[in-house]
């Protein structure tokens, strides 16, 4: 595969121009899985980080760019006091109904998209070895994987993930039980991944993990460099 300077990378490009170019990375895995410490610990390492997540987070907050069109597709009910999504509210409607799920993601995911594509063009621009995406739903959406080089799947046992989310977000074991089976499944997410990341709760652990998966994907990017 050819490589070449991130720096030809234009404000017009979309991420499947940046294939081939840069060394791009999946990194997903279930609610409460530790996406989130993974990625940490790969931007402190000096990859170019992208949460998907934070994104979406983003944009349905006060005043976020899918407020707009989720108040005009759901009603005034579904924005809280402050001018953001009310989450809970939405969150109680789209796992109860796939359809209306169906029709959040129509509005938000073209927003992330945009927004995803230009966070990874500047960092590529300012030349970080290599992007790693953070997508929750990547398995589940389909179009991710034809854009990424690798797939790294944080895992965890099943009651790990559950107990992780009960506390973190207040919700109740039934709550997080519904969101689980709107996910992929384990063994279905474990199965795509070129790699695996086991994160028990032991940090030690998951810290020798990521620096050894950091210095496999700057081995990757080197030999791209060298290559082209």
């Amino acid at each position: 595969m050819s490589s070449t300077t991130p720096h030809s990378f234009t404000e017009q490009s979309d991420l499947s121009t940046l294939k081939g170019k840069i060394l791009l990375i999946g990194l997903t895995g279930g609610i409460g899985s530790g996406k989130t410490a993974v990625s940490d610990l790969l931007t402190q390492l000096g990859a170019g980080v992208i949460d998907t997540d934070l994104i979406a987070h983003q944009i349905t907050g006060p005043s976020g760019s899918a407020i707009p069109l989720i108040q005009k597709a759901f009603g005034s009910d579904y924005i809280d006091t402050s001018g953001a999504l009310n989450r809970a509210k939405m969150r109680t409607l789209v796992f109860e109904n796939p359809k209306f799920r169906g029709l959040l993601e129509q509005i938000t995911h073209p927003l992330i998209r945009q927004k995803a594509t230009q966070q990874a063009l500047e960092l590529a621009k300012n030349g970080v070895p290599y992007l790693v995406f953070v997508v929750p739903l990547l398995i589940e959406s389909g179009t991710w994987q034809h854009l990424i080089d690798y797939l790294v799947v944080v895992d965890c046992p099943l009651e790990t993930q559950i107990e992780r989310v009960m506390h973190r977000n207040n919700l109740s074991r039934a709550e997080v039980e519904k969101i689980l089976k709107a996910q992929a499944s384990r063994l279905d997410r474990n199965s795509q991944a070129n790699i695996v990341i086991e994160n028990t709760g032991d940090l030690d652990s998951l810290k020798d993990q990521v620096k050894n998966l950091n210095e496999k994907f700057l081995q990757i990017s080197e030999d791209w460099q060298s290559s082209s």
